[in-house]
């Protein structure tokens, strides 16, 4: 009798070893984080602990709220100008660019930790509402200090600035398909020259 053609060996049994490598984070308030993935609570997106921990390094949240002058009455500030920058930013760097999304997000246990809160215990952070009246605070002084703060910032990023950087951003329309535009349509016309003094 003829033997068919085998390609491949028989399978080998399934794995029975259910052990997943755990990834750890900085405690909070005394208390172990550590990702797993065997259920429970759930996130939108994990990858803001990464986010968060990059962040922190870097102080980003921190550098630009002290660009703001904080105008709030003090006895009624819940969410410092820091805490809504930073939930702010990682909603944005997690896809979630609409300030209502923070409206699901603020419950979120991985936004929350991100954020420096407790899942289950901590306060959520702040709402649309909130981030939408942070949005509109800064005057023209405080968004130019912002600029220079993101600025300062990307330069903190080299061991030696570079002399000079330039940002050609051309007008033109661009099409990713025919009849298709980009989603934010013309881009602005601008050249910066950053130089070292």
């Amino acid at each position: 009798m003829h033997q068919p053609f085998r390609a491949f060996a028989p399978a080998t049994a399934a794995m029975t070893d259910n052990t997943i490598a755990l990834f750890s984070f900085p405690a909070m308030e005394g208390k172990k984080i550590t990702a797993a993935f065997d259920g429970g609570r759930i996130t939108s997106d994990g990858g803001v602990m990464l986010l968060a921990m990059a962040e922190r390094r870097l102080g980003v949240a921190e550098r630009l709220a002290r660009c703001i002058p904080d105008r709030r009455d003090p006895s009624r500030i819940v969410h410092t100008l820091t805490d809504m920058i930073r939930a702010r930013v990682f909603a944005i760097a997690c896809g979630c660019e609409d300030a209502d999304d923070l409206d699901v997000l603020r419950f979120d246990p991985a936004f929350k930790l991100a954020c420096g809160r407790l899942p289950d215990t901590g306060r959520d952070l702040c709402s649309q509402p909130t981030l939408s009246r942070l949005e509109n605070a800064p005057r023209l002084k405080d968004v130019i200090r912002l600029t220079y703060a993101l600025v300062d910032q990307w330069m903190a990023s080299y061991a030696t600035p570079p002399s000079s950087v330039a940002l050609d951003i051309s007008r033109r329309m661009r099409s990713i398909r025919p009849g298709r535009h980009l989603r934010r349509g013309a881009w602005a016309s601008a050249a910066l020259a950053v130089q070292r003094a």
